[in-house]
């Protein structure tokens, strides 16, 4: 009886350390799906994170990268697991991409530091392929391409349809996922530090409300990511809207709202795409403006047990909150309505997670540190300056860790 406490325990602490490994050290292996849950060596995976977006530009000037390895040391020391971020930049200022399969070395090699200070601190990263906004060129910025290149485009919308924009955007895949890291000598898609690729940030196409088109791109787009690298999981990068694709009825059951922003996108029928891993939603009491607080609050957990739910019965993929956030009323970032608002998100996440329901975890929009007044949009936290929220975010951290440490004390103990 003696010796097999013995194993037991001996089994326990390897499982602890290998926990402790996975989540603050360096990332050494892929995440995966398996059903509805995200696993890593066939472990539980929650993600506890962030959106900066701003990473590569940043990381591709000398006098500001440090701020890159400043914020992935905070997150470390929060327990913040996942970061999402651009791995984009068409046209404009500064861009990655200047013109169609013309890249800036030097901004490469920031998104190169990006990945490689991630490893070094035990994160993952979600990088998105492309934006549908105008911000950092985006589907617009293709489209202009095609028409200096000769095509007769009139809308936006048509960087979904038209075959010299899709080769565009089919080649800015290949040369990112193949891409040999400068700093790690790691090519892009063997880099296990990339938790997952998104095809396009909050990608819509209200030129045709029936989803069709929007459809038909994913299906053609998702396959081709996957033919390059089936290692990594790939997600739409969804706000998290129903469109008209069969699913009406079933959207109006499960979140009226949500079927009522019709952008051209369908929740339920995008993420059936066999290709496409897990499923995402975006989050912002501001899409209700005239709501009062106790509205905009009980939004926040309608909207996120809405699609978990789903997710759970209809998809049987894991979800993550990918973006949620929120304005105050009141100057800073200590305002109660925000701080108030942080503490439901969590609080609904952290119960979903325990319940082992298919939502994974949340990423908050955006993280900032000080002197970056120029990316501020009243969204950003800043660790140091906004201590309600950041306590909040250091408690959720602690609560998903004992979450994952039950889990594995349950694994080891089922093992014996």
């Amino acid at each position: 009886m003696a010796a097999k406490q013995v194993v037991c325990a001996l089994l326990w602490v390897l499982a602890l350390v290998a926990s402790k490994i996975e989540h603050g050290g360096a990332v050494s292996d892929f995440v995966k799906t398996d059903g509805t849950r995200f696993v890593v060596n066939g472990e539980p995976f929650y993600a506890n994170g962030f959106n900066a977006y701003w990473l590569m530009l940043k990381a591709s000037k000398t006098s500001e990268m440090d701020k890159v390895s400043t914020v992935f040391r905070q997150a470390s020391s929060y327990g913040m697991t996942v970061v999402r971020t651009w791995a984009f930049n068409d046209g404009g200022y500064r861009p990655l991409q200047s013109s169609p399969g013309v890249y800036d070395e030097d901004i490469f090699k920031g998104l190169d530091f990006v990945i490689s200070e991630a490893k070094k601190y035990g994160i993952r990263l979600i990088l998105s392929l492309v934006d549908n906004f105008k911000s950092l060129g985006g589907k617009r910025q293709y489209v202009e391409w095609a028409i200096q290149q000769g095509e007769n485009l009139t809308s936006y919308d048509e960087f979904y349809t038209n075959f010299r924009v899709k080769t565009f955007y089919k080649n800015h895949v290949k040369t990112i996922l193949l891409r040999n890291n400068t700093k790690t000598g790691v090519v892009y898609k063997d880099d296990p530090t990339i938790m997952a690729w998104e095809l396009i940030n909050e990608g819509r196409c209200k030129s045709d409300l029936s989803g069709r088109t929007m459809q038909a791109w994913i299906e053609e787009m998702a396959p081709y990511v996957k033919a390059i690298d089936g290692e990594h999981l790939l997600e739409v990068g969804l706000e998290g809207f129903y469109g008209g694709l069969d699913h009406d009825q079933e959207a109006i059951q499960h979140d009226s709202f949500a079927s009522s922003r019709n952008v051209g996108t369908d929740f339920i029928s995008n993420n059936q795409v066999h290709a496409i891993d897990f499923a995402t939603i975006h989050l912002y009491p501001a899409w209700i403006p005239h709501a009062d607080d106790k509205t905009q609050l009980k939004f926040v957990t309608d909207w996120i047990h809405s699609h978990s739910k789903v997710a759970d019965e209809v998809l049987r993929k894991p979800l993550l909150v990918t973006e949620f956030g929120k304005i105050s009323r009141f100057a800073g970032c200590n305002g109660v309505d925000k701080v108030t608002f942080y503490r439901t998100a969590y609080n609904v996440l952290y119960k979903l997670v325990r319940a082992r329901s298919a939502c994974a975890g949340g990423l908050f929009w955006q993280l900032l540190l000080p002197g970056m007044d120029n990316l501020s949009d009243g969204y950003e936290i800043i660790l140091s300056e906004c201590s309600y929220i950041a306590n909040i975010i250091s408690q959720h951290s602690r609560l998903i860790s004992s979450i994952i440490n039950t889990s594995l004390r349950r694994l080891t103990v089922t093992d014996q």
